[in-house]
């Protein structure tokens, strides 16, 4: 199978593709809609994008991507821990305190400041546009003492050395990443366990009616189907008029989602449904430091 994602080669999304399809064949491309319209082309047979991140909340240009350009749906989530490392070029692994610049995109470098703020404190950091990116230019330019914040994959990729492995404040730092195709795709790889299932939809209200919010909840309140996220994104046809994402935490099934559905119908509001998806996480999600 061939796999868009958002690249370049080692970053966090390469290595969720790589988790899911261990013998797929992944394409980078530049931003998350230029996967996503890979896919809508057929150039691909699925597209791995990220969704939310626990620290940073949605990825809203997938949200959009998704609920506005995109036909196909979500198959399957994956949530992969978010685990960065301090890596340097192997000529300067023995001497790595005394680095002169540390590179990585603007998220990992806010994530691991308090390690940065106790042994880098008078050192300057500088963006790059991926932590990949960053690693590359610690790999090309091997005649400068710097470093880069990124992942396990990223090392390896650029043959760089990890010199100080979990540096990010959070040990909780996960981020899910949606797969979307035109199928359901079982996962095959024995890196990631089945966790749940969600059923993904978006909800808009009708206009100027009092109240309508809770009778939205109320039509899965009393069906005990319990909504693991809810979440307004503006509906861009001018200001105060939103839209709701909501993840239900139940496979789709002949009754319950549909009868809460047609309910939300019933009183004027319009429904899209995005998936009813399995949910995956990594086989050491649990352990990771």
């Amino acid at each position: 199978m061939k796999i868009a994602y958002l690249g370049p080669e080692a970053t966090f999304t390469h290595e969720a593709v790589r988790t899911f399809f261990p013998e797929g064949d992944p394409k980078a491309y530049k931003t998350i809609p230029d996967s996503l319209d890979a896919l809508q082309r057929g150039e691909v047979d699925a597209a791995v994008v990220p969704l939310e991140n626990a620290l940073e909340g949605s990825v809203n240009i997938t949200l959009d991507y998704l609920i506005h350009e995109v036909h196909h749906p979500i198959v399957a989530e994956l949530t992969l821990p978010i685990r960065q490392h301090l890596m340097v070029h192997p000529d300067y692994a023995n001497d790595w305190e005394s680095i002169e610049k540390i590179y990585s995109h603007t998220q990992a470098l806010a994530q691991c400041h308090r390690f940065l703020h106790q042994q880098f404190s008078n050192i300057p950091r500088e963006e790059a546009t991926s932590t990949s990116a960053a690693a590359k230019k610690v790999k090309e330019e091997k005649e400068r003492k710097i470093g880069a914040i990124a992942n396990e994959l990223a090392a390896k990729h650029h043959g760089l050395q990890i010199v100080k492995r979990d540096i990010h404040d959070s040990k909780n730092n996960h981020t899910r990443f949606a797969i979307v195709a035109n199928h359901p795709i079982p996962a095959a790889s024995k890196q990631v366990k089945l966790k749940s299932y969600k059923t993904t939809i978006t909800v808009t209200l009708p206009m100027d009616e009092a109240g309508t919010l809770h009778q939205v909840l109320s039509a899965f309140a009393w069906r005990k189907l319990n909504l693991s996220k809810i979440e307004s994104r503006p509906m861009k046809t001018g200001l105060g008029h939103y839209y709701f994402i909501i993840d239900i935490e139940e496979k789709w099934d002949d009754v319950l989602i549909p009868g809460a559905i047609q309910e939300l119908e019933a009183i004027g509001c319009g429904v899209k449904i995005l998936g009813s998806y399995p949910s995956y996480s990594t086989v050491t999600l649990q352990s990771a430091k």
